[in-house]
């Protein structure tokens, strides 16, 4: 059913992967045209499994690319942007830094460039909204994490979300440019390929029948929401840039509490019904990780009126069904 997106034109980078398919969805339920660029077509994506790609435009464009990112905006007459493509596994980062920053960092100016360009040659673009992410806080003694805490992170994953986001709320301050970039908690939720983390490769496992692997002792702790809830926060911030003093701002968003991984795996075995005990195989914090992190998300509930509606017993319910029909 159509809603307030009625009639706009989105482009979605990064909508063939996990998060963006959701707020992909969300936009074109919302009654929004979604354009998505396409580089490489991924094997496994809920972007195909769910029908969004029938749904959607799909154009052969490459965000690293200046003159691709400007045709597609002009052509398709762009007035929204959601920059969610990303290279977003910690450990790939680590193993694989400059393909990461190339496209982390370069991506996303690349991208703001061109959204740039386009208000010198027609209607400038209402709502550019760029993803970063918790993990661009770094580690922090005092929790929760509030939108005024410095960033410093440290391993590569991490510096290029923060450098994503301050690049992002540079081009809002400095060509008063409709610019708000989120820092979400970490998001769960069916259509999550990336089995190296583990509500996703839990999940796997237990439709195999098989015991879940922690590859830490269990005890490192994060803040967890739905991706449904993930994708209402994304249109939420969207929406805030109809008022030009929240140019800029950086928003957080999640369930303002910290779950251990331990707890997590164990929820979702009792959401699957299975008779499995977790293999522990770790022991403290994997290298390059944080051991604790969590959100203060008061501003986007109080001046945008965003909390999460999915409880984490339901989500991960949800979250079980989609990968028992897709896996099993």
């Amino acid at each position: 059913m159509a809603g307030r997106w009625e009639g706009a034109s989105a482009f979605v980078t990064g909508a063939q992967g996990f998060i963006g398919s959701w707020v992909a969805e969300r936009l074109l339920d919302e009654g929004a045209r979604v354009v998505v660029p396409r580089r490489d077509a991924p094997a496994e994506s809920r972007f195909l499994l769910n029908g969004l790609e029938a749904r959607c435009e799909v154009v052969q464009a490459d965000i690293l690319e200046y003159e691709s990112m400007l045709r597609v905006i002009n052509e398709y007459e762009v007035d929204s942007v959601f920059h969610l493509a990303a290279q977003a596994i910690v450990t790939t980062a680590n193993r694989s830094p400059l393909s990461t920053w190339e496209t982390n960092i370069r991506g996303t100016y690349t991208l703001l460039e061109a959204c740039r360009a386009t208000g010198h040659v027609g209607d400038p673009l209402k709502r550019i909204v760029v993803a970063s992410s918790d993990k661009a806080y770094g580690n922090h003694d005092q929790l929760p994490y509030g939108e005024d805490f410095a960033l410093q992170p440290r391993y590569p994953y991490d510096v290029s979300k923060a450098a994503t986001d301050m690049i992002a709320r540079s081009y809002a301050i400095t060509y008063r440019m409709p610019v708000a970039v989120t820092r979400l908690a970490n998001v769960y939720g069916g259509g999550d390929y990336n089995w190296s983390r583990i509500v996703p490769d839990t999940a796997r496992s237990l439709v195999e029948g098989k015991a879940p692997v922690i590859r830490s002792d269990g005890s490192p702790e994060r803040d967890f929401i739905y991706a449904e809830d993930a994708a209402s926060a994304y249109l939420a911030v969207a929406e805030s840039l109809d008022d030009t003093a929240r140019y800029g701002r950086a928003w957080n968003a999640g369930a303002g509490d910290a779950v251990s991984v331990r707890e997590i795996v164990d929820r979702l075995v009792v959401a699957s019904g299975k008779d499995l005990e977790p293999d522990v195989q770790g022991s403290g914090t994997p290298a390059g990780e944080i051991d604790r992190q969590f959100l203060d998300s008061t501003r986007i509930r109080e001046e945008l009126g965003w909390s999460p509606r999915w409880a984490l017993d339901d989500g991960l319910a949800a979250t079980w069904a989609w990968y028992e029909e897709q896996l099993g």
